[in-house]
């Protein structure tokens, strides 16, 4: 088929579809909304996983955690391209003391600047302050408080075992996550505190919008070897990884699911506009034209209307995504419970080429496979029977 018959063909799609303008225009907008609806929810479910990962990485590991490091390695060559900020943590395994009462920690030393300017924990405290830099200060869990029986103010004593020397602190502060593996476990406390600190430390690398973690990795592992350790959140945070792609796929099937619905629309809809029409159909067939171009028409009716429909239905999505980014949507109501936003319940909309593409791809081949029934109606149609009817 060459250029010219193809364009009559398109020309004759568009006038069968002008003349019938009602049905036209009720199918595009039913397949223009669902386009619009379907970017709009999968931004917003791309949205709610950064919103996951955020919440999740600046708490308190960072995008990057670094393990066991050498103590003249300095943060500073953690820095490369990408890499937002780098906190440096001396952790310190041992048993706060106060009394007969003895809970296991790790008391983790770093500059409160950094913590406060990098991480969201300080916004977990529930009770006076993030301790202060040159003081013997500590900020504890709910948790630690209460089994130690301690409040703001109250001094408590750390050990690395019970045969160690104890150093002295004042509590300043107290906090909850709603998270167990930061509730139970962990305290803070300013650096230089304790005059015997480990000589390796760990880091929380923190990275720019946009960067992937895993690309940091292996370049920390092509610079440093395997001397350090480094691992992505992805790594570290596997339930949240297979929850992101549970999402995906969950927002693949149910753009399948609505555009199979939209298909069946199209094609029961569009048989009722053949039968309406069967007259000019019959009459094109007695004049010799092929099942294949009855085919093409038919297909070029149905792929002519859905193009348009997905091109109006992705400005749409859009316009609807961006407008909602720029003022979120706060979800903390549904999400006060939820580990994975701990910091924030507010999701910012965010377009991806799988939100973008997806839904108006998924369209337009439905739209296409719908053209199928009343293609098959026609062409099986004898020409006499078709005529005699009329």
């Amino acid at each position: 088929m060459n250029a010219g018959s193809f364009a009559f063909w398109m020309r004759i799609a568009s006038l069968f579809l002008l003349r019938s303008r009602r049905t036209t225009v009720v199918l595009s907008l039913m397949v223009l909304l669902s386009v619009a609806i379907l970017i709009f929810l999968s931004s917003l479910a791309v949205g709610i996983n950064d919103a996951m990962v955020k919440n999740s990485v600046t708490l308190y590991s960072g995008h990057v955690a670094g393990f066991d490091l050498a103590a003249d390695l300095a943060p500073e060559r953690l820095e490369v391209e990408g890499v937002d900020a780098v906190v440096k943590r001396i952790e310190n395994r041992g048993l706060l003391q106060r009394n007969d009462n003895i809970e296991p920690v790790m008391l983790v030393a770093s500059d409160p600047a950094e913590e406060i300017g990098n991480t969201a924990l300080w916004r977990k405290i529930t009770g006076g302050r993030y301790p202060q830099n040159g003081n013997a200060e500590i900020l504890l869990s709910e948790y630690l408080s209460e089994r130690l029986g301690l409040d703001i103010g109250d001094q408590v004593q750390f050990r690395r075992d019970l045969n160690s020397p104890a150093a002295a602190f004042r509590v300043t502060g107290i906090y909850r996550t709603g998270i167990e593996k930061l509730d139970r476990s962990l305290a803070f406390c300013p650096p230089a505190i304790l005059p015997d600190d480990e000589s390796r430390w760990s880091a929380a690398i923190f990275l720019d919008d946009g960067i992937e973690a895993e690309a940091i990795v292996r370049q920390y592992r092509e610079r440093f070897g395997s001397a350090a350790q480094f691992k992505s959140w992805q790594q570290l945070m596997p339930d949240l990884r297979q929850l992101i792609d549970l999402n995906y796929v969950s927002m693949s099937i149910v753009t399948f699911i609505v555009f199979g619905l939209v298909a069946v629309g199209v094609s029961s809809a569009f048989v009722i506009f053949i039968l309406k029409n069967l007259r000019e159909y019959g009459i094109v067939k007695s004049m010799g034209v092929t099942p294949f171009e009855i085919g093409l028409l038919i297909a070029l009716e149905v792929g002519l209307m859905n193009l348009v429909a997905c091109i109006g239905g992705v400005a749409l999505g859009v316009v609807a995504s961006h407008a909602m980014s720029a003022i979120g949507i706060d979800l903390t109501a549904f999400t006060s419970h939820n580990r994975y936003f701990a910091v924030s319940g507010v999701v910012i909309p965010r377009l991806t080429p799988y939100s973008l593409w997806v839904p108006p791809a998924v369209a337009f081949g439905f739209g296409l496979a719908a053209s199928i029934w009343p293609t098959m109606l026609v062409v099986r149609r004898r020409t006499a029977e078709i005529l005699r009817g009329i």
